[in-house]
């Protein structure tokens, strides 16, 4: 079938197909941007932490008795959590990887005060935290006890060794080719700190933070009234033993409440519960406005059907077969199609540069452009299909009829 005839046909009734060719473009323009903000969130949401995910939950212990020993009552809590039957290793901090909660401190290179070359979140850990979080150290060594001091909770004092991620050396030293190991830098104005350990990987507590891979170990401990545990179970452990922990640490001392018994499943969820609502909402907008098109150009073919019904009618008495028909509408609806996503790629892509320059996202995958064009090619063929097999059903002597 020639393709001249189908487009000066076209030409001579552009009003409806035009709508549609823009209706295409509008629908192809927020597609493509919104499929690439939910490729930029799902592997946002699929970072790791560094964390045992799988096995491993959290909770806090809350005292409400004054002068109570918070040393000794931590060093017990931990030893009846780490001797229970099932638990790989346990530790206290002030925050863990994706909890929104926690420590950062400005590190420089050089003392002094206002002087910050880069930040970091900060974990207060003990010689127990490399195994709680189940983290792969590249270089150096693991905290020994003699290095994990006590601290009071108003203290500045910091310790002189800390353990680091890669990405916060990286961020501090550049240029270093070598090791990290001996490094020198400066925590808040000028206590200097010696790296002795470097791990692959351990996010903060802020999933939209820029410096989530930058995380620093600091080996002290805090004497508070409210302390969180970190726990780390043997797999398929973690959902038996919760309950039973909590209730082992209430026993074992009632002046205090024992809260937040939290997954690390369920931490994720509710880091990434905005995303995850932004995904599900900007599927729904596609979805919605795929089906609206696709309901448009149903409702432009089966006019040009009703419209055309005594000249397909004449077609036919001229010996046009059923297939020819079909074929011209499908034809015809391919031409509008093409305009549309041509149309819709070249307003996808200028949006697409908006939105990177005023909002800092990545600029979309290649391949998701070409994607839309065929996903909506084929959504409009299929739209197409079935009114153009009704003016595929119209007889000849409709022609006759229509006179």
């Amino acid at each position: 079938m020639e393709i001249g005839p189908i487009w000066r046909s076209m030409l001579r009734n552009k009003g409806g197909f035009i709508l549609i060719a823009v209706q295409i473009a509008v629908t192809m323009t927020i597609m493509v941007n919104a499929v690439a903000i939910i490729q930029e969130r799902s592997v946002d949401m699929a970072r790791p932490s560094g964390l045992d995910e799988a096995n491993t939950f959290a909770l806090a212990s809350v005292s409400f008795v004054d002068g109570i020993d918070k040393k000794r009552l931590i060093d017990e809590d931990l030893d009846l959590i780490r001797n229970t039957a099932g638990v790989v290793s346990a530790t206290s901090s002030n925050s863990f990887p994706l909890r929104r909660g926690g420590w950062s401190e400005g590190v420089s290179l050089e003392p002094g005060e206002g002087v910050s070359d880069s930040s970091t979140a900060l974990y207060f850990s003990d010689e127990h935290t490399m195994e709680t979080f189940a983290l792969e150290l590249i270089e150096g060594n693991n905290f020994t006890p003699n290095q994990v001091s006590w601290v009071v909770r108003e203290s500045n004092d910091w310790p002189p060794v800390a353990i680091v991620t890669e990405a916060l050396a990286k961020d501090l030293f550049p240029d270093e080719a070598g090791t990290y190991l001996g490094k020198t830098f400066y925590v808040g104005d000028d206590n200097p700190v010696n790296i002795i350990g470097v791990v692959e990987r351990l996010q903060a507590p802020w999933p939209s933070w820029s410096g989530l891979e930058r995380s620093m170990l600091v080996p002290q401990r805090r004497d508070d009234d409210f302390v969180r545990y970190i726990i780390r179970t043997e797999p398929g452990f973690r959902d038996q033993l919760m309950p039973q922990i909590e209730e082992l640490l209430a026993t074992s001392n009632p002046d205090r409440i024992i809260q937040s018994v939290r997954t690390m499943d369920d931490v994720r969820k509710m880091a990434y519960l905005g995303e995850a609502a932004m995904i599900k909402l900007l599927s729904f907008v596609v979805a919605l406005l795929t089906v609206i098109t696709g309901l448009g150009i149903v409702g432009l073919a089966s006019f040009n059907v009703s419209r055309r019904t005594r000249q397909i009618g004449i077609r036919r008495a001229l010996g046009a077969t059923r297939v020819s028909i079909v074929r011209h509408f499908m034809v015809e609806n391919f031409l509008v199609s093409t305009i549309g996503v041509a149309m819709g790629g070249i307003l996808a892509v200028a949006l697409n540069m908006l939105l990177v320059e005023k909002f800092a996202l990545e600029p979309m995958a290649w391949y998701v452009i070409p994607s839309a064009m065929v996903s909506l090619w084929l959504v409009g063929q299929a739209a197409v299909a079935g009114p153009a097999r009704r003016a595929s059903n119209v007889t000849p002597a409709i022609a006759t009829r229509s006179i």
